[in-house]
């Protein structure tokens, strides 16, 4: 029962975060399954579909692209957009650009908070969710936090937020 309530649980989105995933479900549904279409039609092709690589790795490329997008289509069933206009621009949430200054490591940082389901680590785009991410949320420009995170502290100044706005 419990796992039942979780999966319906809604995920936070930016309305751009949303619109990729949107935009991601429409190619694999029309462009990519036509591109699968075809390399399994030109697999058949070549005969003996026992010992014939190219068809079953264009199969598998099908059963990938078809679970992503009944993931997809969760994803947007399941996501709450965040409305950025009505966001308070004075603190840290999700949408937000935080610079802060890292105490420790003398150097400036840019984060982005998103939704737990647009995270991208390499871009520094942090979830809400995230120890980093929970800790500014809410937070003001030059306010100073502590973070625990697995590898000790870390100690930060917010310089400024910033917001995105999409409309």
């Amino acid at each position: 029962m419990a796992r039942m309530q979780q999966e319906k649980a809604k995920v936070k989105y930016s309305k751009q975060g949303y619109e990729e995933l949107q935009k991601e479900l429409a190619f694999r549904k029309t462009e990519k399954r036509e591109e699968i279409i075809k390399a399994i039609a030109a697999a058949k092709s070549f005969g003996d579909l026992s010992e014939n690589a190219e068809y079953d790795a264009a199969r598998d490329a099908q059963g990938q692209n078809e679970a992503r997008i009944a993931e997809l289509e969760s994803l947007i069933e399941n996501a709450e957009i965040v409305d950025e206009s009505t966001i308070d621009t004075s603190i840290v949430n999700i949408g937000s650009i935080v610079t802060v200054w890292d105490k420790d490591e003398k150097e400036e940082i840019v984060y982005t908070i998103v939704g737990s389901n647009e995270t991208d680590p390499m871009r520094n785009m942090i979830s809400e969710l995230s120890p980093i991410g929970k800790k500014l949320i809410g937070k003001h420009e030059f306010d100073e936090v502590t973070i625990e995170v697995p590898m000790g502290e870390l100690h930060f100044e917010i310089k400024k937020i910033e917001h995105v706005l999409h409309h």
